[in-house]
C-alpha cells in the first residue's frame, strides 16, 4: 500500500487514465499538496520569514491552566491552520468528484479529535504511561466508531490514504538524497529478501488449506508488499473475484493495528536502538500508515527515555526507508509479474492476454515520486550551507515548520484508520484465510527481526550519522 488502513467501505476513486489523472487520482494531489506546502516553505524562508506561524502544535504542559492558556493565546494559528487544511483537501475532493456537504463536517471532526489527541500527547508525563499521538488518535477513533453510532456517510472525511500519503511526501523533506542513497540499496535488499519470504509462505500455505489462488495472491501481496493498495492492485491484475480484495483488506488492516502496539512493546523490551527497530517496523508493519504511528510511538519513548539509545527522527527514517523505498515502489512490478503468469497459466486456455509493460506505471505509487521531489529540493537547498548553518538556521525556518504539517497530516490519518476500523466487519473473514496470512506474519515479524538486528543492524543503528 501505501495506506493499507483504508476500510472497504472507503469510496473507490474514479477509474481514470492519461492525463486526467493528474487531478483525479488521490495520489497525485498528495504529490500536488505535498509539493506545494513544501514550495511555499522555501519561498517564505528565501524571503526572511518562514509558514512556522501556521504550523502550530500544543506546547508541552503539566497542568490544565498551562495548556488553556496556550490555547487561548494561540487561537488565531489554530484557525488559520484549520482553514488551510480544509481548503486544501475540500478543493481535492471536490475536484475528484465526492460531496463537500459529507467531506466537509467530517473533517471538521477529525481536525477537533486530532487537536484533542495532540494535547494530550503534549503532556508532560504522556510517554510515562505511553499515551504517545498515533496511539490515542487510533484508540479513540476505534472506540468512537464500534461504541457510536456515526453515520456511514461521515467515511467521506476519514480519507486514510489521502492523509498518509500527503504526510509521506512531507516526510521526504526531513529525509535528504545522500541519506536514501547511503541506506536505500540496503533498505531494498532486506525488503526484497522479506517480501519474496513473505509472499510465497501466505501463497502456498493458502493453497494448502484449499484456497484459491487468486485470493492467496492477493492476500500474499498485501502482506508482502505494502498492504491494501497492494491487495486492490493484485486482485485486479490476477482476475480476483470481487470478495477476495476485501478478504485481504481486511487481514491487513487487523494485523496492521495489532503490530501498531506489539512492535514497539517488543522493541522496547528488547532494547532496540530506534533506528533498528523503525528498520523492524518497516520490515514486519503491512501497512504505511500502521507502521509510522508504531515508528513513532517507539522513536518518542526513545526521546523520553535514557536507556532508548537513537532519536524519534531515526526511527521514522528507518521506517520511511524500509516501508517506502525498500517495499512500497515494488507494487507496480508486483503487479506486471503476477498478471502475467495468471494470464498465461492460471486462465482457461491461458497465454491468450498479453499484460502491458505500462502496468508498472499504472500501479505504481505515484505519491512516492512526491517523496523524492521533496527530498531533493530539500537535498538541493541543504548543498549551500555547513552542517552547522543548516541546523541553526534551515532547520528551524524550513524543514521544522514542513515536519509539524507532517505530524498533523499523519494524526488524521490515525484517527481516520480507528474511525473506519469497525470490529464486526474484522471478525467475517472467515478461518481459513486468517490462517494462511497470520502464518505469513510469523515468518514475516521473525525474519523482520533477523534483518534489522543481525544483518543490517550496524546501518540502521548509524542512520543519519
Amino acid at each position: 500500500m501505501a495506506e493499507s488502513e483504508s476500510s472497504s467501505n472507503t469510496p473507490r476513486e474514479p477509474a481514470t487514465s492519461g492525463w486526467r489523472e493528474l487531478y483525479l487520482k488521490e495520489d497525485w494531489w498528495a504529490v500536488w499538496l505535498g509539493l506545494a506546502i513544501i514550495l511555499a516553505a522555501w519561498y517564505f524562508f528565501a524571503q526572511g520569514s518562514s509558514i512556522k506561524w501556521l504550523a502550530v502544535m500544543p506546547a508541552k504542559w503539566s497542568a490544565l491552566p498551562q495548556l488553556a492558556a496556550h490555547l487561548a493565546v494561540e487561537v488565531p494559528r489554530y484557525l488559520a491552520q484549520f482553514v488551510f487544511w480544509l481548503a486544501a483537501f475540500a478543493i481535492s475532493v471536490k475536484v475528484m468528484g465526492h460531496r463537500l456537504r459529507e467531506f466537509i463536517p467530517a473533517f471538521i471532526f477529525v481536525y477537533l479529535l486530532a487537536l484533542a489527541v495532540s494535547c494530550i500527547g503534549a503532556w508532560e508525563f504522556a510517554s510515562r504511561y505511553n499515551l504517545e499521538p498515533p496511539l490515542l488518535a487510533l484508540v479513540f477513533g476505534m472506540l468512537i466508531s464500534n461504541f457510536t453510532s456515526l453515520p456511514r456517510w461521515m467515511d467521506a472525511g476519514f480519507r486514510v490514504e489521502y492523509y498518509i500519503k500527503t504526510g509521506i511526501v512531507l516526510l521526504g523533506a526531513t529525509l535528504p538524497l545522500t541519506l536514501i542513497a547511503w541506506a536505500g540499496p540496503i533498505a531494498i535488499a532486506q525488503a526484497t529478501i522479506v517480501s519474496v519470504i513473505t509472499f510465497l509462505v501466505i501463497y502456498w500455505t493458502g493453497k494448502r488449506l484449499g484456497l484459491d489462488r487468486r485470493l492467496c495472491a492477493t492476500m500474499g501481496a498485501g502482506g508482502a508488499v505494502c498492504g491494501v493498495s497492494a491487495a486492490i492492485a493484485i486482485s485486479a491484475a490476477v482476475g480476483a473475484k470481487k470478495e477476495h480484495a476485501p478478504i485481504a483488506i481486511t487481514l491487513v488492516i487487523l494485523w496492521a493495528i495489532v503490530m501498531i502496539f506489539f512492535l514497539p512493546l517488543c522493541s522496547r523490551a528488547l532494547g532496540l536502538h530506534a533506528g533498528v527497530a523503525g528498520a523492524w517496523i518497516g520490515t514486519s508493519e503491512f501497512a504505511d500508515a500502521a507502521g509510522l504511528a508504531a515508528a513513532q510511538t517507539y522513536g518518542n519513548l526513545a526521546d523520553a527515555l535514557p536507556d532508548i539509545e537513537g532519536t524519534s527522527e531515526q526511527a521514522v527514517q528507518a521506517f520511511t526507508l524500509m516501508k517506502v523505498v525498500g517495499r512500497d515502489v515494488w507494487i507496480g512490478i508486483w503487479a506486471f509479474i503476477l498478471s502475467i503468469i495468471a494470464t498465461t497459466r492460471w486462465e482457461e486456455g491461458g497465454g491468450t492476454a498479453k499484460p502491458q509493460a505500462g502496468q508498472i506505471w499504472q500501479r505504481f505509487p505515484k505519491f512516492v515520486i512526491g517523496f523524492a521531489v521533496a527530498s531533493a529540493l530539500v537535498t538541493a537547498i541543504a548543498a549551500g550551507y555547513s552542517m552547522q548553518d543548516f541546523d541553526q538556521t534551515v532547520t528551524p525556518a524550513l524543514v521544522a515548520p514542513v515536519k509539524t504539517l507532517r505530524t498533523w497530516a499523519f494524526i488524521f490519518c490515525f484517527i481516520s484508520i480507528g474511525l473506519t476500523t469497525r470490529f464486526r466487519e474484522l471478525a467475517a473473514v472467515g478461518r481459513q484465510p486468517f490462517l494462511a496470512f497470520t502464518t505469513g506474519v510469523a515468518v514475516n515479524v521473525v525474519m523482520g527481526y533477523i534483518l534489522s538486528v543481525f544483518v543490517f543492524g550496524t546501518y540502521w543503528a548509524s542512520l543519519g550519522d
